[in-house]
């Protein structure tokens, strides 16, 4: 028998008989937790994703008041609701000034009102939180503004993104690291109906098969060494939203099962329970690998595969777009510009010839942290092959370009001169018209180089 997750509701109060008797009353719609002080409940808040606190006024150390500030103070805030024996309507006000949702008196306490009050407590909460993020999906064009590129295989992701964005099914994003999977898979979240759930990402490879177990499905107290108390999974998270489960490549047999049972029936039980669980979740998964070759290999099961890959988008890596490489380059020289409050505006040509020559193995991520270590780097307002990391300066120099010989911290400026006639001499066939035109000096200054740097035997 499948079990609806319930939302979860925290209740404080400091007299025993009042936590157990709304617990009684309210667990058959909700997950009841209760504490009996400030302390406890603020702990919990820390740990879980409430939905409600139903919270009394009156509580040992610090009061209810001064915890519903604590719990409006969360990433993810819970619907608050003050309960108080000292009914007054200053005390009402003042409860709504610090974010309680609604006030009520316990002497008048029905537990049919109060249900109705948590429900419309709740649906507000809901409509206030589907305001934002679609003002924020108008705003950000389906989150694909985050992601930069003009170049055809781009526009090609962009426009897939923007087909399935709208869709339930399961979407595999496939590419390199740092070619930008994550930003992918947070532009398809936005661009979809579940906006303003929550996206929840995992990253497979961070974690041990049995750790990564728990951490997708939960587990209950006492279900193993060191499970101390129950944990929710990110499929409980989840509910309503988005799961991303990055480096997908990565999970051993045992959560691949449990996890394709999940994509054909939406169903899991805890570690530690034999209680089967449902959840409205969309799975987007990432990998760098080569999943196919992972199935061939008796690795990754087949049948997963193909609940994964519903839909696949593979993301190019960086050296098959260069094309927009100059456009990435002005979005991060102005992002770490503005954030380090430099006044650096663009690249010398010859540095953006590095950069746009450079094999880029790490891809946009890469890039990013190249031109941020840069940013903070430059000298002037242009950054200049010196400011570029090392590698891109080792990759650049092989040209005639001085600046690029210079970029070499160890060479000084009569090495790289040097160097430049010496090499000048030898693709001019020993021609010294020739290699001084080159050189753009004339023969008299020419010989007189050859002199001082006794080249003159070349």
């Amino acid at each position: 028998m499948n079990t609806k997750i319930k939302p979860m509701l925290l209740i404080v109060d400091d007299e025993k008989p009042t936590r157990e008797g709304l617990r009684a009353a309210l667990e058959e719609h909700y997950d009841v937790w209760v504490a009996e002080d400030a302390q406890a409940a603020a702990e919990l808040l820390e740990k879980e994703s409430f939905a409600v606190l139903l919270t009394d006024f009156r509580l040992p150390q610090e009061d209810g008041m001064k915890l519903i500030g604590r719990a409006k103070s969360l990433s993810r805030p819970p619907v608050c609701i003050l309960m108080t024996a000292y009914g007054s309507e200053e005390l009402a006000v003042e409860a709504m000034k610090r974010g309680a949702d609604d006030y009520i008196a316990k002497g008048r306490l029905q537990i049919d009102e109060l249900e109705m009050r948590i429900a419309k407590a709740l649906r507000q909460q809901q409509l206030e939180t589907e305001n934002v993020a679609l003002r924020q999906q108008l705003e950000s064009k389906f989150g694909l503004e985050n992601i930069v590129g003009q170049s055809a295989a781009m526009k090609e992701v962009f426009d897939v993104v923007r087909q399935v964005a709208p869709t339930r099914v399961s979407v595999l994003l496939l590419g390199e690291s740092g070619t930008g999977k994550e930003l992918v898979a947070k532009a398809i979240h936005q661009g979809s109906p579940r906006a303003h759930l929550p996206m929840v990402t995992v990253h497979c490879a961070a974690l041990a098969p049995t750790l990564l177990e728990s951490e997708l499905f939960g587990h209950e107290k006492g279900a193993f060494t060191g499970a101390y108390e129950r944990r929710i999974g990110r499929f409980e998270q989840a509910q309503g939203g988005t799961l991303f489960l990055d480096e997908i490549g990565e999970i051993d047999a045992t959560v691949q099962v449990k996890l394709l049972r999940f994509l054909g029936e939406r169903t899991f039980e805890r570690v530690g329970s034999n209680k089967t669980l449902t959840a409205d979740v969309r799975v987007i998964a990432a990998t760098n690998r080569n999943l196919k070759e992972h199935v061939a290999a008796g690795k990754f099961r087949e049948d997963l595969f193909f609940r994964l890959a519903v839909v696949q988008i593979t993301l190019p890596p960086l050296r098959e777009r260069r094309g927009d490489i100059p456009l990435l380059v002005k979005t991060f020289v102005e992002e770490f510009a503005r954030e380090n409050q430099k006044k650096v505006n663009e690249l010398t040509p010859d540095a953006l010839e590095a950069v746009m020559t450079y094999s880029w193995p790490g891809n946009v991520r890469e890039l990013r942290t190249a031109i941020e270590s840069s940013v903070v780097l430059a000298r002037g307002e242009k950054i200049g092959l010196r400011d570029l990391p090392a590698a891109l300066r080792t990759a650049a120099v092989g040209g005639t370009s001085p600046a690029r010989l210079l970029a070499q911290p160890e060479m000084t400026v009569a090495e790289a001169e040097k160097q430049l006639i010496a090499r000048a001499l030898k693709e001019g066939g020993g021609n010294r018209t020739l290699a001084a035109q080159k050189l753009g000096m004339s023969r008299r200054t020419l010989h007189r180089k050859l002199h001082l740097y006794q080249l003159e035997g070349l």
